[in-house]
C-alpha cells in the first residue's frame, strides 16, 4: 500500500515540472494548429482586436522635401594638375629616406646553439659550401655560440630556406631579428 503512494509523491513534481515547461514553451512557428470546432461560428468570424489601440503614441513624420538641383548647374570640373609641387617634393623626399633604409624586421635561420666552436664552424661550412649565396652570422656570447643563417623579410621565404638547410642543421628553428636590406651595397 505505501508502494503506490510513494509513488504518486515522486511523480506529482514530475507532472509540476512538465506542466510549467508547456506553459512556458515559445509558440510554434510551423502550420496553423486545425480550427477549434467547440467555438461558435460567429466568434470564429470576428477579427482578432488588440488589446490596446497605440496609434496614438507613435510619431508621425512628414515627408521629406525634395530639392530637385538642375542639370545645368552642375558643370564638370577638369582636373588639370592632379599632383602639385608641394607634393612632388615630398614623395621625392620619401624616396630618398626609403633608399637610406639599411635594416628591417625579418627572420633568421637559428642553426646553431652551443657550447663547441667547431661544431658551429662545421655546420656553418657545410651551408656556405652547398648555399654560397646565403650570409651566415656566428656570435659568441660567452659561453655560447649561436650561428644564424640568412636575412629573410618575410617568414615565408624564411620557411622555404629552413627546409633546404635542415638536413645540414637538424636543429635549425626560426627567429625573428633585425635584417639586413641592401647586401649587394655593402
Amino acid at each position: 500500500m505505501m508502494k503506490p503512494l510513494l509513488r504518486n509523491v515522486l511523480l506529482l513534481p514530475a507532472f509540476l515540472a512538465l506542466g510549467a515547461c508547456a506553459a512556458t514553451a515559445p509558440a510554434t512557428t510551423g502550420p496553423a494548429a486545425p480550427a477549434d470546432t467547440t467555438k461558435t461560428r460567429a466568434a470564429q468570424a470576428a477579427p482578432a482586436v488588440p488589446a490596446e489601440d497605440l496609434s496614438r503614441y507613435r510619431p508621425v513624420f512628414s515627408a521629406p522635401k525634395e530639392m530637385a538641383v538642375p542639370a545645368a548647374t552642375r558643370t564638370p570640373v577638369t582636373p588639370t594638375n592632379q599632383v602639385n609641387a608641394q607634393i612632388e617634393q615630398r614623395l621625392r623626399d620619401q624616396a630618398f629616406t626609403n633608399q637610406n633604409v639599411k635594416y628591417a624586421q625579418g627572420f633568421r635561420i637559428l642553426a646553431y646553439v652551443g657550447l663547441e666552436r667547431e661544431q658551429a664552424m662545421s655546420i656553418r661550412r657545410a651551408v656556405i659550401s652547398r648555399y654560397p649565396d646565403e650570409t651566415d652570422y656566428l656570435t659568441f656570447k660567452q659561453p655560447v655560440f649561436r650561428l644564424y643563417i640568412g636575412d629573410y623579410l618575410t617568414r615565408l621565404e624564411a620557411e622555404q630556406a629552413m627546409l633546404r638547410i635542415r638536413p645540414l642543421a637538424p636543429k635549425a628553428e626560426l627567429e625573428s631579428a633585425q635584417v639586413v636590406l641592401n647586401k649587394a651595397a655593402y
